[in-house]
């Protein structure tokens, strides 16, 4: 990755403020989607949950596949919290092609965690008759508080979210009991089948504990997530009667007790059925909530993700979360024990009806589930973003159109990544630059940044990658700029990008 200074002084003026917020519509025509997410490095497609139909689906390269990654209706459970409720996908997808399943069994509802297979003749579909149940079953006494949200932690384990098993107050106190597996997070191996506890967790040698257990008292965490650059884990908690929770765990901070039922958020709640073991209300055993919601307003906090992404990079570093009924999004900051910059989303945003999750694409960007809608949002830069997207790109020998991204934002003292894929590979490639837009035709194809001022080269590598690092200058102002490759495969030998316009605030 190389950086040039060179780009910076084509630009005058200054740094501009935090852009104003916007939703796209990435997909709809989903049911009761749950959860989105892709795999590690995956930077053409998405995957969605939906709980009901027991559908995992592909949208690949901004376009619904007709054809379901994966269906394991047969094996579920449905109605009232139950269904297809989690997926992950291996840390190591790349090479050992693993995804697992969070859902509620058919028959009895119990919990289930089952480990799957893409299939090795399409990349786009997975192997049903490779599932393997790995964890559970784990009983769920009622059809509400499942929980069911998993997500690999930067540990390389398995986190499993479990409610308290349903009805109301948790009547068996089962999220302070420690030979219960409801309302707890679990740590899980995924290297053994079945999954097994690492030898780290917090309880491993405890015999009143099962050795799963990574934290308790949870009522339902039904959805959170880790920040991937920190490893902090933020959980958003529902609530009983009077308040939703957001929690905070430092990273690789195992063993905590967040409290349910003894206290509801920052309330005391109750101890009935609880043993004499149970730390009392407000004790220091007790993890406090970060932030809470009053449950007059709001009715199922939706936790989310630490915002990593690329394209609004004034955000990064702020957590964004929102609730179920209402479809509230807001953002905040949270630092050194205590959150600041709570910032409500919704004039941004719109009115997104009902929202059922957050989530994250390989880059870092958010998504939201539009659970009644069926519909598949993405956060975004009401201003556009970093680059427009002016066309010209040219179909290669390797039928692909090389595609030219933006990672950041051109800003004084802020760099961004000016990104080719697709290209053919391991070919030597150069980065057009100029402030002047002149589309003209030239060796079978078009170049628009004519006359170009500047010719950055690079190298695309064997997946026909290649980045540059450009340093942002002082705005504001317009640059155009296009990648050309070396494509032996094509009658002039040499490939086109499509050509970006990028606006300086």
């Amino acid at each position: 990755m190389r950086s040039y200074f060179l780009v910076a002084c084509l630009l005058l003026g200054t740094a501009a403020a935090q852009p104003r917020l916007s939703v796209v519509r990435v997909a709809t025509g989903l049911s009761r989607p749950v959860f989105v997410t892709t795999p590690p490095g995956d930077l053409d497609r998405l995957f969605v949950i939906e709980q009901h139909t027991g559908l995992v689906r592909v949208i690949k390269r901004g376009t619904l596949l007709p054809t379901p990654f994966l269906n394991v209706f047969p094996r579920i459970l449905t109605g009232s919290e139950r269904g297809l409720l989690g997926l992950a996908f291996d840390p190591l997808y790349a090479t050992n092609g693993y995804f697992y399943l969070s859902y509620t069994r058919a028959g009895d509802g119990a919990s289930i965690l089952e480990r799957f297979r893409v299939s090795s003749s399409n990349p786009d579909v997975a192997d049903l008759s490779s599932g393997t149940v790995g964890f559970g079953p784990v009983t769920q006494p009622f059809s509400n508080h499942n929980g069911g949200c998993i997500n690999f932690g930067p540990d390389g384990y398995l986190y499993f979210g479990l409610g308290d098993g349903g009805s109301a107050g948790d009547p068996s106190c089962n999220a302070q009991n420690p030979a219960s597996h409801l309302g707890k997070m679990l740590r899980l191996d995924t290297q053994t089948m079945p999954f097994s506890a690492p030898a780290s967790n917090p309880f491993v040698g405890n015999t009143a504990y099962r050795p799963e257990i990574w934290s308790l008292g949870w009522r339902n965490p039904w959805r959170w997530g880790f920040d991937r650059e920190t490893g902090e884990l933020f959980v958003g908690d529902v609530g009983q009667n009077s308040l939703e929770e957001l929690d905070y765990e430092p990273a690789a901070s195992g063993g905590r007790n967040y409290g349910w039922k003894v206290m509801e958020g920052t309330n005391c709640y109750s101890t009935a059925a609880c043993t004499a073991t149970v730390p009392a209300c407000n004790s220091a055993a007790l993890i406090r909530p970060f932030h809470t919601l009053p449950t007059a307003s709001y009715c199922s906090i939706i936790g989310g993700y630490v915002y990593r992404g690329c394209n609004i990079p004034q955000l990064r570093g702020l957590y964004f979360f929102g609730d179920y009924c209402s479809g509230s999004v807001w953002s905040l900051l949270y630092a050194n024990g205590t959150f600041t910059n709570l910032v409500s989303r919704n004039a941004e945003l719109g009115a997104l009806g009902a929202i059922s999750s957050f989530g994250e694409d390989a880059r870092g960007e958010l998504y939201i589930c539009g659970l009644g809608a069926g519909v598949l949002y993405k956060i975004v830069a009401a201003d556009g973003g970093p680059g427009t997207d002016l066309g010209f790109g040219l179909i290669g020998s390797n039928n692909e159109t090389p595609l030219f991204e933006i990672c950041g934002r051109l800003e004084a003292g802020v760099s961004a990544d000016f990104i080719l894929r697709r290209a053919p590979a391991s070919v030597p490639a150069v980065l057009a630059v100029s402030t002047t837009n002149n589309p003209t035709p030239i060796l079978g194809g078009t170049l628009v940044p004519v006359p170009p001022q500047l010719l950055l080269p690079a190298s695309t590598d064997a997946s026909g990658s290649a980045s540059l690092t450009v340093p942002g200058g002082v705005g504001p102002g317009i640059l155009y700029a296009q990648w050309l490759m070396v494509d032996v495969g094509l009658p002039q030998s040499i490939g086109f990008s499509n050509a970006m316009r990028i606006t300086f605030p």
